[in-house]
């Protein structure tokens, strides 16, 4: 039997919950005066990087990072004690699992780190004179380099929110685009503070994985927003006499069930590489997977929230909207 090339398969996916009624908007002051903190947070984080004061990882202090192998194995706390009698403050050590090779990372906030390595391999060849030791392979960063490393960091960050603006208020309207933009830095903001302050609880250097992990999670806040604010920009256009409030509201509740989906996976993906990406990894992991978190509670009572105070009156939004629509359908007609 030929199958009927015009019949149609409806695509699907997973729903966890259906017809949920959360009155979001009723916590939207509880969420901002808890948001708020977490921005102060996120300034005083950054200042304190920007002006150096942070934990901060070679790549910003400047420093040297080695691969050591020893022919016989030593201990990894000999190791770092060693380094640390010979006034090398706080060096990152991890070896492979045989204990045969040793990362070390190295900061250096001033003199020639290209002469690092060299003294480093003297001092552990004058410790263990019977184990033959050889270095893999180094890579030294000097201090203005990491310097110019930490300041070109958060200027990426701030010309992505400058793009997020632009995008937004092409896509949507220029209320949408700020408010999206908010969304946007606070999670930036909530992501460094909070790692920041694990900083006094466990040491935790910023490093430019955890940058990443920030630009990364930003990004994510942004597309969760997007899905919301479309779902949004639709309910708006249907002219109905619901307040905006309820709007949001419904509009939160016809996506939730795949933002929950979205964001217990990637949560997912980030907790696997927290728990099996060994050291070097598991600080990005943690920077994820508070992304995560904060991603999704940024889209739900941050950006939406934010379309209230931004409003000038449902009308403002509606005309946005239809005007949006309007546009759409022209160039419709206008391809064909």
């Amino acid at each position: 039997m030929t199958p009927n090339p015009t019949t149609k398969k409806s695509m699907g996916y997973l729903q966890l919950l259906k017809d949920t009624n959360i009155d979001f908007m009723r916590y939207r002051w509880v969420a901002m005066a808890l948001s708020a903190i977490l921005v102060i947070i996120g300034f005083i984080a950054c200042y304190q990087i920007f002006t150096g004061h942070a934990n901060l990882g070679i790549e910003f202090t400047g420093g040297t990072s080695l691969t050591l192998e020893f022919a016989n194995q030593i201990e990894l706390d000999e190791a770092r004690a060693l380094l640390i009698s010979n006034n090398f403050a706080a060096p990152q050590v991890t070896n492979s699992q045989d204990a045969t090779k040793f990362k070390l990372f190295i900061r250096v906030k001033e003199g020639d780190v290209s002469e690092v390595p060299d003294q480093i391999l003297s001092i552990f060849k004058t410790k263990y004179p019977d184990n033959t030791i050889t270095i893999v392979n180094s890579n030294s960063i000097g201090p203005a380099v990491g310097n110019e490393l930490r300041d070109k960091a958060l200027y990426a960050i701030l010309y992505s929110i400058l793009g997020i603006i632009i995008y937004i208020a092409i896509r949507f309207d220029w209320k949408f685009g700020l408010a999206a933009t908010i969304s946007m830095f606070h999670s930036a903001l909530a992501i460094v503070g909070l790692m920041w302050l694990k900083d006094f609880i466990v040491p935790t250097e910023f490093t430019l994985l955890i940058m990443t992990a920030v630009l990364t999670m930003a990004g994510y806040s942004l597309t969760d927003t997007v899905v919301v604010f479309d779902r949004i920009r639709e309910n708006l256009r249907r002219r109905t006499k619901m307040p905006l409030e309820q709007t949001l509201n419904n509009s939160i509740n016809q996506v939730l069930s795949r933002t929950i989906v979205t964001s217990t996976t990637v949560f997912l993906v980030s907790l696997a590489i927290f728990l099996l990406g060994g050291e070097v990894l598991s600080n990005f992991a943690l920077a994820l997977l508070i992304g995560v978190v904060i991603g999704t509670y940024s889209s739900i009572f941050i950006a939406s929230p934010f379309l209230i105070l931004f409003r000038g009156g449902r009308g403002g939004l509606l005309a946005g909207a239809v005007e949006a629509k309007a546009q759409t359908t022209q160039r419709a007609k206008s391809s064909a």
